[in-house]
């Protein structure tokens, strides 16, 4: 397993995995870029320039827990979603091909930009699992009690290592 990331000189931060860490990271984000399509927005050029899209609330759980409400009411959490959404899915692909385009086996170091893309995407990815798991805050417990013979135990131990990874990238970036 790797060492995760440590601070490196002028916030910098140092990341370091093996050939096949480096290959799940790639396939977890790959994962998340094909989920998550670009932006969408409408066909009016002013409201393309401004990034407004559609309003609908996505029915897939993955993309529900990804791109939340931000209000109870309905018709509110429309009008924001209207405004907002198209925006944060190209940040969560650009956060997302960072990762895919940064992993490297061995020692590699990450501008404090691309470190905060990782913990982003990571923090995506983790979500994405969670909910594709229905992992519960017994998580750990449910790993520990798990057979490794049980089909689900290798996401688990994925979740589990995002999880370590993303401590790890958020002690190395404070």
């Amino acid at each position: 397993m790797s060492s995760g990331f440590s601070q490196g000189r002028g916030g910098a931060v140092i990341a370091e995995f093996e050939a096949a860490e480096v290959s799940l990271l790639r396939s977890l984000v790959s994962m998340m870029l094909g989920l998550v399509s670009p932006g969408e927005t409408s066909d009016d050029p002013l409201e393309r320039a401004l990034g407004i899209g559609e309003a609908a609330k996505p029915s897939d759980p993955v993309l529900a827990r990804l791109f939340p409400s931000a209000y109870e009411d309905d018709k509110e959490a429309a009008e924001f979603r209207r405004y907002t959404e198209a925006t944060l899915r190209d940040g969560k692909r650009a956060d997302a091909q960072t990762v895919f385009d940064t992993a490297k086996s061995g020692r590699a170091e990450l501008t404090p930009e691309q470190a905060q893309a990782w913990l982003r995407a990571l923090n995506d990815v983790r979500l994405t699992l969670g909910v594709k798991l229905d992992v519960t805050e017994e998580v750990h417990d449910e790993i520990a009690l798990m057979s490794e013979d049980d089909p689900r135990y290798p996401a688990f131990v994925t979740y589990d290592w995002l999880t370590y990874l993303q401590d790890s990238l958020v002690r190395a970036l404070w």
